[in-house]
């Protein structure tokens, strides 16, 4: 605690010398944006890298344990994990659930941007910890909450304007997806996309700052490819036009299994919040078990993981051709069955690898099909597999720009900007078209929340309504979660 004074002080005294050299508001945004792109970036390094240690020292030690030892350990290390992630969303920090980019996106349109200082330290810590035990979910749309709560937390200390610390909230998204991908342009778009949907040149030109110094500390301290590791000597291209047919086919079958991926989460997680006999604190273990179970048939049958845990080194192996296909099948079965039961419980992480790891497998699978009827070289199967991972995030997340840029940031598959095209809009049309809520509204309409007033006005615990003076009083350090 006496640290924090001291860290809390140098703060007020930096803001208060701010105030003193740029009286204009304007001004002390570019600065604090400044502040905030390298403050992002650094939050995002200390969560990755505590969820990769904390692979290593559970899921990873789990699945390594000598004799049957292992089948036990990795359906229990999955569910201990839940239990404990349950018990501080339960009782500490509620808002900490979910993905993170639902819970930035109603503090956007009903807060001006505020998320608590308390929110963010709770997913930094439930996160790693669920994430590190197994939790079939990924690290980045926690990265954009926990980016976010940092940005919040500036605009809160600098006393902005409430238009100004809604600026703040769409710095923070889009440092924390540039930090998570160290994917810039793809972090621009997917803010513009999935929060802003117009263009502000303030906001746009904070977006882009915070985006590039976020993506600068994470390279500089984590390298070029922070969690998704393809070798830079690895090129995709398209080399047959013939191959184009199987590409429609992906982008219908990347619909259906977004579709099936959105319907069933949903369907779920309402079933667990009507199962009022067992606290709620506890399903969160509930789905860490099923987890768990998932990956010991992934391991029997495929002696392959990637369902509980860091799912890249797996979804590498897919993309360089190197998984049979029927291993790539199933993969992407059961983890779609395993993010669902982790996310539906209550659980703490979000979709972006999962969509990204089914959509490979997806890919990789549909690229066999090129090799076997049309005879083209085994190469294409990896290729399949990038424009898989793509069109399955399109048909899930519904940000078709993003979709697109993110896997050439990823990958540096510039070659493949026509088959990623089409499979990508198929995908996103189609899915768009079976059902229209894209699953983040979809997910926050679950819980009553309403993004589009003209639907079903909503103000969660009437924090919309905080009058502008009373958004300048909040005590960035006590703020009740929302």
């Amino acid at each position: 605690m006496k640290y924090w004074v001291g860290i809390e002080g140098l703060f007020a005294r930096f803001f208060a010398w701010l105030r003193g050299r740029m009286p204009n508001e304007r001004q002390r945004l570019l600065v604090i944006t400044i502040v905030a792109g390298g403050l992002c970036g650094l939050s995002a390094v200390a969560f990755h890298v505590s969820c990769f240690r904390l692979y290593t020292l559970l899921i990873d030690r789990a699945t390594a344990a000598p004799g049957h030892a292992w089948i036990w350990l990795t359906i229990l290390t999955p569910a201990l994990g839940g239990l404990i992630a349950g018990l501080g969303l339960q009782y500490w920090v509620p808002a900490a659930a979910g993905s993170g980019i639902p819970q930035v996106k109603a503090a956007y349109t009903f807060r001006f941007g505020a998320i608590t200082l308390k929110e963010t330290v709770g997913k930094f810590v439930l996160c790693a910890l669920q994430l590190g035990s197994g939790a079939s979910l990924g690290l980045e749309g926690p990265t954009v909450q926990i980016c976010a709560g940092v940005s919040s937390f500036l605009a809160r200390f600098a006393r902005f304007s409430p238009v100004n610390c809604r600026r703040m909230a769409s710095v923070g998204m889009s440092a924390g997806i540039a930090a998570a991908f160290n994917a810039p342009i793809a972090a621009v778009t997917f803010t513009l996309e999935e929060l802003i949907g117009s263009l502000d040149q303030t906001m746009l030109s904070g977006v882009i700052v915070a985006a590039a110094l976020a993506a600068v500390v994470e390279h500089s301290i984590l390298g070029s490819n922070p969690i998704f590791q393809v070798p830079r000597l690895q090129t995709y291209t398209l080399a047959k036009a013939s191959s184009l047919v199987w590409y429609v086919l992906l982008g219908l079958l990347a619909a259906i299994v977004s579709v099936a991926f959105t319907d069933s989460l949903l369907w779920l997680r309402a079933w667990f919040k009507r199962l009022n006999k067992v606290p709620k604190w506890v399903q969160p273990g509930i789905g860490g078990a099923a987890t768990g179970s998932f990956a010991v048939v992934a391991i029997l049958l495929l002696h392959l993981n990637g369902i509980a845990g860091d799912p890249y080194k797996t979804l590498t192996q897919a993309l360089l051709g190197n998984l049979p296909v029927t291993a790539m099948a199933v993969l992407c079965v059961l983890k779609l069955a395993a993010t669902v039961t982790s996310y539906s419980s209550g659980g703490a992480g979000g979709i972006f690898a999962p969509a990204l790891f089914m959509g490979g497998m997806l890919g990789g699978a549909v690229g066999y099909l090129d090799v076997t009827v049309f005879h083209h070289p085994a190469d294409s199967i990896g290729a399949f597999a990038v424009v898989g991972m793509g069109a399955v995030f399109a048909g899930i997340v519904r940000a078709p720009m993003t979709s697109v840029l993110i896997i050439f940031e990823m990958t540096g598959g510039y070659g493949l900007i026509l088959p990623l095209m089409i499979a990508n809009m198929s995908a996103f049309a189609l899915a768009r078209h079976w059902r229209h809520t894209p699953v983040y509204e979809a997910l926050l309409e679950q819980d009553g929340i309403y993004l589009d007033r003209r639907h079903k006005p909503h103000d969660p615990g009437g924090q919309s309504a905080v009058p502008v003076e009373e958004m300048h009083a909040v005590d960035v350090i006590s703020q009740p979660a929302p």
